[in-house]
């Protein structure tokens, strides 16, 4: 049998196969940051992979940047995400929520507060986002003090607890794709003079005390983190001591014993195989752009246990099903990626019939 199609333990619970729904923001949240209505449709239509991760979810009113995406920090939250979670689970399905603070990546005019975006210091990322009056360059943001920072992970540790209340199996925290946690490693964003800047030991020490917190809160089995290595986006430059703070990261997330280490690979694979050795547990890997006859070649390697898919999956809710039989895949609309209705949400055909909108 395809490995990809076997059975697999993560923390606490079992998976049906080792196909994972990678973290996609949608951007189809109501204006109070509840799930909308078609979300729960969404995410139980893809539960035949053996685990959903779902769109980034803020743990805080500060950790929003973009329009319309959801939060798990308030009780509607909790209850909107309930029937998220009550779905997949109907449908057999596992799903991790991600709790992701966007830090600078943020416009006060896609915020309910409307305040200054908050990061590692006062370094604007020089890039544009999308708000509800077209692109405007993102201003800069406000640097935490010292407390903030650990009020921050406290905002974590409670979103944790929120997501659990909700039903999710457990939490990824998102510390890749130059969002807050990534932030903190980078020097081109981190300048601080605390205990969060300069060393390679200060930088990685927020990503550490979050996952250390989330663990406490509601249990290492069901706390994960995501990385990506390398990742240049907005501004973001990990320097020459990148792949050493990545080294110490990992070694440290490792006597906490999460459910996983979720890697976005960039291309490093010396240090991919380098998180492999020093990674004991579970490692989800994702590898942008993948052609679809590579697919399960990592598994099938032993280079990871899991292998995560977004834009195909977002595409073909029977993804599973596809890979087993070798039927085509639907195209993904980039165009309806984010914000919108059902079309290119729910609306995508699975092989047996047409998705009514």
């Amino acid at each position: 049998m395809n490995p990809l199609f076997t059975p697999a333990r993560l923390g606490r619970i079992d998976l049906s196969n080792r196909l994972v729904m990678a973290p996609m923001t949608r951007s189809r949240a109501r204006p109070d940051g509840t799930p909308g209505d078609l979300a729960a449709r969404y995410y139980a239509q893809r539960a035949g992979l053996g685990l959903i991760v779902t769109e980034g979810v803020q743990p805080s009113q500060d950790g929003q940047g973009y329009l319309t995406t959801p939060g798990i920090h308030t009780d509607a939250h909790v209850a909107g995400w309930r029937t998220v979670t009550q779905a997949v689970h109907a449908a057999g399905g596992r799903l991790f929520m991600q709790l992701m603070h966007a830090g600078r990546m943020s416009h006060p005019d896609n915020t309910p507060h409307h305040r200054q975006g908050v990061a590692p210091s006062a370094i604007a990322p020089g890039a544009p986002m999308f708000t509800a009056t077209g692109p405007q360059d993102i201003p800069t943001p406000r640097a935490l003090s010292t407390d903030e920072v650990r009020q921050t992970v406290a905002d974590f540790r409670q979103a944790a607890r929120r997501a659990i209340e909700a039903g999710a199996d457990g939490v990824e925290i998102h510390g890749a794709n130059a969002y807050l946690v990534q932030q903190f490693f980078a020097p081109s964003a981190n300048t601080r003079t605390d205990a969060y800047g300069g060393s390679i030991e200060n930088r990685a020490r927020f990503a550490i005390e979050v996952a250390t917190a989330i663990a406490e809160e509601i249990g290492a089995d069901r706390t994960a983190i995501r990385l990506s290595p390398g990742t240049t986006l907005w501004g973001i430059d990990e320097g020459a001591e990148g792949p050493a703070l990545y080294r110490h990261l990992v070694a440290e997330l490792d006597k906490l014993g999460l459910a996983y280490v979720h890697v976005m690979h960039q291309g490093d694979e010396a240090l991919l195989a380098d998180i492999r050795k020093l990674w004991r547990g579970v490692l989800i890997l994702n590898r942008p752009g993948r052609p679809r006859e590579d697919i399960g070649a990592d598994v099938a390697s032993g280079l990871a246990d899991l292998e995560a898919y977004g834009q195909a999956v977002l595409a073909n809710p029977d993804f599973v099903e596809r890979l087993k039989t070798g039927a085509p895949f639907n195209d993904a609309d980039r165009m309806t990626f984010f914000g919108g209705d059902a079309r290119g949400y729910t609306d995508y055909p699975s092989l047996h019939e047409t998705v009514p909108a």
